[in-house]
């Protein structure tokens, strides 16, 4: 769902809107516009698999049973192949404008993984696999923000340029729509994709094409790329000593960085804690579950299903460390995946309660898949629902917040909202304090 991302294009002529899902390609044309050019790769494919994170660790220790297509037939039959490389021959004996096969071929992958329709399964070209990796161990060259994707409309949006980033700096603020990268539009595309194109050389700019509802014409950002060490977790105590603690991904760094933040904020008295969730869009399983184990009692914390049925790759809390003080946790609409599976998990052991908005609903597990002995291609497919500790699962559902209340239009459209105007906080930090001795 979120990632961090860059994009920019041409001045729409029409007033500026959303576009339509009709407007945006359908997975079957896109599908059939892949598959034009790139049959040769396909006749090359090959199946080595090698798990990406760690559901694909997991599953490398441990068979899991599904229906598997029959291993003799094919989806490449020879009157389809015949089919396709005739659309090939003619695209090179009468296309007007010259075309690039490695494109072509990427573009046939891509396309199957578009007719599956669903939005979360995506193919990986070499250039985009090593933005997937560098996004989740922390750090890579780019512009610093973190951004959503409406999966209807396609439209991709600023939710929060990071503090002290490229894109903070250039004045990008959330609620800004991203229209194009360079000369390219990109609403509907694939946002990994959007990523990989955003990122470079470092000291190098990209030019972004901005839509901001505030104003009438497009606004253009030239941002320079830079290295990011992301920071997903930063933290301070508020006044009568509650602890703020923000997780804005959940990334390889994640768990160190939270758990040094909260014995700071232990060490300095912590009486009440206020975890913000709002804007993260997920990220690494095992980072969340190393980081609820630090605030559970013993039990379940999560579980999947894979296609067949199987229950599989099992999480639980053990008795070591449990939280001893009043916890609210902030949530909203682009809370999502991983970040629901925190903040589930707080709200069914009932250690804490969640304020906010209804959160994204994502209950579905991917894995990725290399795609050729080299390892530089990949496919990420859905593989499994999952379930948290209630056995709940919050798949286009998403969690209701124990206290509902909409963000201010005052803290909304800032990138970095005053905490005395961010009303949602204040909320947290009113019931923290009625909990207090």
């Amino acid at each position: 769902m979120d990632h961090e991302f860059d994009r920019t294009e041409e001045p729409l002529k029409e007033p500026l809107k959303e576009p339509s899902a009709e407007q945006l390609p359908t997975p079957d044309k896109r599908f059939f516009r892949g598959f034009l050019g790139g049959f040769l790769t396909a006749l090359l494919l090959v199946s080595v698999v090698v798990g990406g994170a760690a559901l694909g660790r997991y599953m490398a220790r441990r068979q899991v049973e599904a229906e598997l297509p029959d291993p003799g037939k094919s989806l490449l039959t020879e009157e389809f192949i015949a089919e396709v490389n005739a659309v090939y021959q003619r695209i090179g004996q009468y296309f007007l404008y010259d075309f690039d096969d490695k494109k072509l071929q990427d573009g046939m992958l891509a396309g199957m993984l578009n007719a599956l329709d669903d939005p979360y399964s995506v193919y990986y070209n070499e250039s985009a696999l090593e933005s997937f990796t560098n996004q989740t161990e922390g750090e890579y060259y780019g512009i610093g923000c973190v951004v959503n994707q409406n999966r209807t409309t396609g439209v991709i949006t600023i939710v929060k340029p990071y503090m002290g980033s490229p894109a903070a700096e250039a004045g990008l603020l959330p609620g800004d729509i991203l229209y194009a990268v360079g000369e390219i539009e990109v609403s509907g595309m694939d946002l990994d994709q959007v990523v990989s194109m955003i990122k470079g050389d470092e000291g190098s700019t990209v030019r972004l094409s901005i839509i901001r509802e505030s104003e009438e014409d497009f606004l253009y950002f030239d941002v320079e790329r830079r290295q990011v060490e992301i920071r997903s977790v930063e933290y301070e105590m508020l006044e009568g000593q509650i602890g703020y603690l923000a997780v804005s991904s959940f990334d390889g760094v994640t768990p160190a960085q939270f758990q040094a933040a909260f014995e700071d904020l232990k060490a300095q008295g912590m009486r009440g804690l206020i975890i913000d969730m709002r804007d993260n869009g997920g990220g690494l399983l095992t980072a969340v579950e190393e980081m609820l184990d630090y605030l559970l009692p013993e039990g379940l914390i999560f579980y999947a299903k894979d296609k067949a049925g199987n229950r599989y790759l099992e999480y639980e809390s053990d008795a070591a460390a449990a939280l001893d003080v009043p916890l609210a946790v902030l949530v909203n609409g682009n809370t999502a995946s991983a970040a629901e599976v925190f903040s589930g998990n707080i709200q069914d052991f009932g250690v804490g309660i969640l304020v906010g908005t209804t959160t994204f609903g994502k209950g579905i597990m991917q894995n990725t898949y290399m795609t050729n002995p080299q390892g530089t291609r990949a496919v990420k497919l859905t593989v499994a629902d999952y379930y948290i500790h209630s056995e709940r699962n919050i798949h286009g559902v998403g969690l209701t917040p124990d206290v509902e209340i909409e963000l201010s239009e005052e803290a909304a459209g800032q990138a970095a909202p005053d905490k005395e105007q961010d009303n949602q906080l204040q909320e947290a930090l009113r019931r923290i304090q009625k909990q207090l001795p």
